[in-house]
């Protein structure tokens, strides 16, 4: 699974593109100028495993906070920008990472002229967006109606802005609610340049809806090698956008860093209450950092054979299960000492 050999640019000291690993942002859902309540959403979305966030700037306050936040976080930030090109202006000089603005929408050429200079003086690149619903309308009209060629060729025209002025610290966006949609506009795009593109399916809806309309949309495409950075929208904590984004990683082989944790749907061999148990081994092993798989199996069918290419497991038995590692079994232990035991047997690898 090879992603396209897309134009490489940069967002603070995260690199997006070419050969570089998928990078996953979130967005804060604070007010950008209340700066202790967006520090420490940021400080948790570092600790969930964020590479880039994005905070909303609406006014010069936002947009002066930065330098503050800035001080206090370790990842980079992009300032979300809507048509005030003076607040462009006055996140690059309170130090922001990089920009999400589509010069269509900032007026004359000269705001546009002025943006794209501060960015070249200070090295940041720009994201440009088209959502499903701001497409321009001549677009709407000259492919009737909303679909991947209007998409497609409203972007490229906020690209040629950028690129009649030599700029090309680009990275696109091309998110609709619709997943297949989103498939085919970014298959489009991917075809016809190869500035890095910033995956998602806009407006997912909640945590539960979201992670399955995102996780098809943006897997499909990062299965065909297609997207460089990616970001989950879902109607609730921004810490979970990277949970799931970084889930849809692992699953695809795109990230090889973290735990990851398999477990075998109940059946009636099931013998212990594997829900339960499972549940609580998620919990607890959350916030462990360690490149390894763990197992947790029902029974000695979908046990120690079955899971064999896990690092460590435990497989269910009538009260009591096996502890196994790599497919050797270690020990048998009473069902209500299995999960504590797998813990234990955890940390000391």
């Amino acid at each position: 699974m090879n992603n396209k050999n897309t134009r490489v640019i940069r967002v603070g000291d995260v690199l997006i593109g070419g050969n570089n690993p998928i990078s996953v942002q979130s967005m804060t859902n604070t007010r950008t100028s209340d700066i202790n309540s967006t520090i420490e959403q940021i400080r948790r979305l570092e600790e969930v495993g964020c590479d880039i966030v994005r905070s909303a700037v609406t006014s010069i306050d936002d947009a002066k906070a930065i330098k503050n936040i800035k001080e206090h976080i370790n990842i980079p930030i992009i300032a979300d920008i809507q048509y005030d090109y003076k607040l462009a202006l006055e996140s690059i000089k309170y130090g922001i990472d990089g920009l999400r603005i589509n010069p269509g929408n900032i007026g004359s050429l000269d705001k546009v002229k002025d943006v794209v200079k501060a960015c070249k003086d200070s090295n940041l690149s720009i994201r440009i967006g088209v959502n499903s619903g701001s497409i321009k309308k001549e677009f709407l009209e000259k492919y009737n109606g909303v679909n991947a060629k209007s998409m497609v060729y409203s972007a490229l025209e906020q690209i040629r802005l950028l690129e009649d002025l030599n700029f090309k610290d680009i990275k696109i966006s091309l998110k609709a609610s619709n997943v297949p949609l989103t498939i085919e506009s970014y298959k489009m795009m991917s075809d016809l340049c190869n500035y890095p593109l910033h995956l998602g399916v806009t407006e997912a809806g909640t945590p539960w809806r979201g992670t399955i309309k995102s996780s098809v949309g943006i897997g499909a495409l990062l299965a065909m090698g297609i997207g460089d950075t990616i970001r989950i929208s879902l109607t609730g904590d921004p810490i979970e956008e990277v949970r799931v984004g970084r889930e849809i990683l692992k699953s695809l082989g795109l990230l090889n860093e973290g735990l990851e944790l398999i477990s075998c749907p109940t059946c009636g061999r099931t013998n212990i209450n594997l829900i339960k148990i499972t549940e609580e081994a998620e919990k607890n092993l959350a916030g462990i950092d360690k490149h390894i798989k763990v197992a947790i199996m029902g029974c000695a069918v979908n046990g120690p054979g079955e899971a064999r290419e896990a690092d460590i497991g435990i497989a269910g038995g009538n009260g009591e299960g096996l502890l196994f590692k790599k497919g050797k079994i270690i020990k048998k232990v009473k069902e209500e000492n299995l999960l504590q035991e797998l813990l234990e047997e955890i940390k000391d690898m």
